[in-house]
């Protein structure tokens, strides 16, 4: 298997990066089974069989985010310093145990704690952190159709995972459903994050997109990504290196923390409570079903247009129509409970979820260069966290104060047309260097 370019400047045959692509796949359909969303398909079951409200069980999701808020600044700078080959190992093994354990637990408190110790400790050791980060280092050009392929492992999960759960539910009941995802996600990451996982195109002498170095005229390399301007300024962007401290500073951080915040404080909550909205108003568990895979199915069907538009135009502009589809979505949803509206805004409101996914990793590639990436989204991800800590327990307790998600929903809506304004005012940061250099 061939890692390095051709000394005549041509690349290899095939750019070793898109085997970190297909690790990261499966390492987002393994993530998938700890997702909020997967977990609402169980919140019946377990709230009737271990007596605890709806919004007591929410609390789960808030201290999950906790757990998640804690290990993220930690493991940025692990990444960028050793890469996420045996992070991504250890996260998946802490997954499937927790899992294991899940099928076991008689009490609520045992729930939470496995849940939280083992299942989410192990998730975001496999989260788009660690994927994310690493596919930005050996794409520049392509990163946003690289990171969109990769994203298509959540699609298919999203869209299989509820039927599958549902038939295991009637086969082996939840808690034997909860067993079967604690054999399989480990199967599905080890092997191939062991095998393929590197951490710099630079390690194995390539340079990222697969860009062979060209000869200048003094007969030194030259990096052939800087063969357009665009891809040039965005190169001299990747060699930025940012310190805690510097990006703390930053207007520009806190701008893209507070716009892609506000909207995970939704998308939180509604992933975890969409199943029971859905029989709420009427549905059958099946037909909830459907509903959580139309969602899914317009994830998978619309992240490689996220990615292809992400490379192509303005970054803050595609954010922006994200939002926009995203909340036009909710609406819908909101103003008539008539099955074909209902699967229409969440056809939209999934559209613009698959290009969050995308949009967000990109942008933040973008604005602060690879070379200190993993720290600024570990930071960031605390950050974006805590914002999201709030989500379940905000829909779980208006739920149980109104008996309806129809307020809580409307201000998820109010929150993404606000991050659709608040994107428009991101400007990428500056770092000058030099005597007297300043953070712009």
């Amino acid at each position: 298997m061939p890692l390095h370019a051709s000394s005549q400047g041509h690349t290899s045959p095939f750019f070793y990066g898109w085997y970190i692509v297909g690790v990261a796949i499966l390492v987002h359909i393994a993530g998938t089974l700890s997702f909020s969303s997967t977990l609402s398909i169980f919140l019946k079951p377990i709230t009737e069989e271990l007596e605890v409200s709806r919004g007591a069980f929410s609390l789960v999701r808030t201290a999950e985010i906790g757990v998640a808020a804690l290990i993220a600044p930690l493991l940025g700078p692990v990444i960028d310093r050793h890469g996420g080959r045996w992070i991504l190992v250890v996260g998946v093994l802490m997954e499937g145990a927790g899992f294991l354990l899940s099928s076991l637990v008689q009490n609520f408190w045992q729930f939470l704690l496995v849940r939280c110790c083992l299942v989410i400790a192990g998730e975001a050791l496999l989260s788009s952190l660690v994927v994310n980060v690493t596919l930005a280092q050996w794409f520049v050009r392509k990163r946003g159709r690289a990171i969109a392929i990769a994203n298509l492992g959540t699609g298919l999960a999203k869209l299989s995972i509820p039927f599958c759960a549902a038939w295991l539910f009637v086969v082996v009941g939840w808690r034997g459903t909860w067993a079967v995802f604690g054999i399989v996600a480990p199967l599905l990451v080890i092997a191939p994050a062991l095998i393929f996982m590197r951490r710099r195109p630079e390690d194995v002498g390539l340079l990222p997109d697969g860009e062979a170095p060209s000869q200048g005229p003094d007969g030194s390399a030259a990096n052939g990504a800087a063969k357009s301007s665009a891809a040039g300024r965005r190169v001299l962007a990747d060699d930025t290196s940012w310190s805690r401290s510097e990006v703390l500073r930053l207007p520009s951080f806190w701008l893209l923390v507070v716009t892609f915040g506000i909207a995970s404080i939704g998308i939180a909550g509604l992933n975890l409570h969409i199943f029971s909205f859905v029989t709420d108003i009427g549905y059958s568990p099946l037909v909830a079903a459907s509903f959580m895979s139309t969602i899914a199915l317009t994830q998978l069907g619309s992240t490689l247009v996220w990615g292809v538009l992400a490379d192509r135009f303005d970054i803050r502009k595609v954010s922006c129509l994200q939002f926009l589809i995203q909340g036009t979505g909710l609406v819908i949803v909101i103003l008539s409970t008539e099955i074909h509206f209902v699967y229409l805004g969440f056809f939209l409101y999934g559209t613009g979820l698959a290009g969050s996914f995308i949009l967000r990793e990109v942008i933040w590639a973008n604005f602060f260069g690879r070379a200190s990436l993993g720290t600024v989204r570990g930071i960031s991800l605390f950050f974006s966290h805590l914002f999201a800590a709030s989500g379940a327990p905000f829909f779980g307790f208006l739920f149980d104060a109104t008996g309806s998600y129809d307020l809580s929903f409307a201000v998820f809506a109010a929150a993404l047309f606000t991050s659709s304004i608040l994107i428009l005012l991101a400007r990428p940061p500056f770092k000058e260097s030099g005597p007297g250099a300043r953070i712009l």
